[in-house]
């Protein structure tokens, strides 16, 4: 996903990020339904949010789990600010993906359109380090950008190197070896939403 500022210095601008993501990725909104889809069947006193950004993804989770407290991370102050006025009783951090995790244990991890950020190491990584936040039954929701099967399929613009997204048989590879059950919840296109059990 574009940014006129590149990779040193990548930041969305919030006042504009939504508009931003409805225009480059046309799927937005359904991405976001079947996150929210995937997380029912788990009891979520507790939600971890990968990438927050403006609190897009948190609220359609939370419309789902009213009564979840919410830690999430973000690389991006700005964005969090945002956040933090949706959400005045989450735990919101400035935090990188490839920092350590918050402490604890959850029931539902989520991130969308964030894990692609990083690369095959890191997205492996990032996966084991999930699973080891999750308590047993608990589940891990991806949902971003994938490489597709068939090129004429990418539709979100990337930004390479920032942008790294993975096919999805990978991301299975990585959240099986994590010690995760992993099952692709819907797939159109370059998007994808992954539900992932402990």
């Amino acid at each position: 996903m574009s940014d006129e500022a590149g990779a040193e210095q990548y930041h969305f601008d919030p006042a504009t990020y939504l508009t931003m993501m409805l225009s480059e990725v046309p799927a937005y909104r359904d991405l976001q339904h079947h996150a929210a889809e995937a997380t029912r069947g788990i009891a979520a006193g507790s939600i971890l949010e990968l990438g927050v950004g403006t609190g897009e993804t948190a609220s359609v989770v939370l419309a789902v789990h009213p009564a979840a407290r919410l830690t999430g991370i973000d690389e991006s102050e700005p964005m969090l600010a945002r956040a933090r006025d949706r959400f005045p009783a989450a735990d919101l951090r400035v935090q990188r993906l490839e920092d350590p995790l918050p402490s604890g244990t959850y029931d539902l991890v989520v991130s969308a359109l964030t894990v692609h950020h990083l690369d095959a190491a890191g997205k492996a990584g990032l996966f084991r380090r999930v699973r080891d936040r999750l308590r047993p039954g608990g589940r891990f929701i991806l949902a971003d950008v994938v490489i597709p099967n068939d090129p004429h399929d990418v539709i979100t613009p990337i930004d390479p190197p920032y942008d790294q997204p993975s096919t999805v048989a990978d991301q299975l590879s990585w959240l099986r070896e994590a010690g995760l059950q992993p099952t692709v919840r819907w797939h159109d296109k370059d998007l994808a939403v992954i539900a992932a059990d402990a």
